[in-house]
């Protein structure tokens, strides 16, 4: 039997590490007073900002371009928004035992986060799947989590993340959606410039995350909620997560098969639909949680980390796995049909 090679680096992402710096400046010394109140205001205006460049590189074009393959974007979503949430309420069975209240608020949570788009491409990508599909899979998820996203959590998480009350649909609103529809609206003026500046626009995501990220456990170190949480109970987050990615592979990948998509799409569905968004929960948790956003965002954080080392191994496992079949078209491809001799005249 062949045994599994791990690869020489797990991918240790440098932006998880700039987070968690971020979280300990946070922690030593968060925004008060004043500060807090800037901090507020400027990680309000970096929410909007990040959905209307998520609307402006979202190209509707290419999105109705990839409805053809629609079987495969419908298994995607049912993942993200159906199954994943599922295993979520599920997991209620372990508060308090296990989990507390505000750490399964934050699981349940990242279980309503739409997938990633990136580091699904990429891994689909390696593995040798569907790249397209895997595009717009993602992009499909994105877009969808912009209005499923916060419905499920008010639904579910109920005064957890502020119900359906008008305050919290009308920051829904105005931070994410109105900004996400001028992004499209705009998508035509813009959408060259932010193809040209691509590599410093992405500093400008990523910044605004940091910021988010630091008011938001600013806000939470203020509130002293982080006397809630001990060693014991994080060591018992990250298996409950573990436990969680390990049922989303299996499910994805032998349930796609069975649903009968070829190897390409499979691989696909498996790493589009086992994954959550940092980039896309953080500033949803800001805004749909406030001065709680910083302990609920804490299980997306781990996850995206532990998804990024578990498919980095699969996703080279799947190429290796794949080598001998496409080595075996090759030499098809190659080789000269067989010549018969003919036969001897008597």
């Amino acid at each position: 039997m062949r045994r599994p090679h791990l690869p020489a680096r797990l991918p240790l992402d440098p932006y998880v590490l700039a987070l968690l710096g971020t979280v300990g400046l946070a922690a030593l010394l968060p925004a008060r007073g004043a500060a807090a109140t800037v901090a507020d205001g400027a990680s309000t205006a970096a929410v909007a900002l990040l959905f209307f460049l998520y609307g402006a590189r979202l190209s509707t074009s290419e999105a109705l371009e990839g409805l053809r393959h629609w079987r495969l974007h419908l298994t995607v979503l049912a993942c993200t928004f159906l199954l994943f949430p599922l295993f979520g309420l599920a997991a209620r069975v372990l508060v308090p035992g296990v989990l507390t209240q505000p750490l399964y608020g934050g699981l349940l949570f990242l279980c309503m986060v739409p997938s990633t788009v990136q580091s699904s491409i990429a891994f689909t990508s390696i593995a040798r799947g569907n790249v397209p599909a895997a595009i717009c899979a993602g992009s499909f998820s994105s877009l969808a989590g912009i209005v499923l996203t916060p419905l499920l959590a008010a639904g579910l998480l109920g005064g957890h993340a502020g119900g359906f009350s008008p305050d919290s649909l009308l920051k829904i609103t105005l931070q994410l959606l109105l900004p996400f529809l001028l992004g499209q609206a705009l998508r035509r003026w813009v959408g060259g410039f932010l193809v040209r500046h691509k590599q410093v626009l992405g500093y400008v995501d990523r910044g605004s995350i940091l910021l988010v990220v630091y008011a938001a456990f600013s806000a939470g170190v203020a509130a002293g909620i982080w006397h809630q949480v001990s060693l014991p109970r994080l060591g018992a987050l990250l298996l409950v997560e573990a436990v969680l990615l390990a049922v989303m592979l299996l499910v994805t990948w032998y349930g796609s098969g069975r649903l009968g998509f070829g190897r390409a799409d499979r691989i696909a569905i498996q790493f589009a639909g086992s994954k959550k968004s940092l980039a896309a929960g953080l500033p949803m948790a800001s805004v749909l949680f406030g001065a709680q956003a910083g302990l609920a965002v804490l299980p997306l954080m781990l996850f995206h980390q532990m998804q990024l080392m578990v498919c980095a191994v699969l996703a080279r496992r799947r190429a290796r796995d794949a080598e001998p079949e496409r080595a075996a078209d090759r030499v098809a491809e190659v080789s000269p049909p067989a010549q018969h001799p003919a036969p001897r005249g008597r």
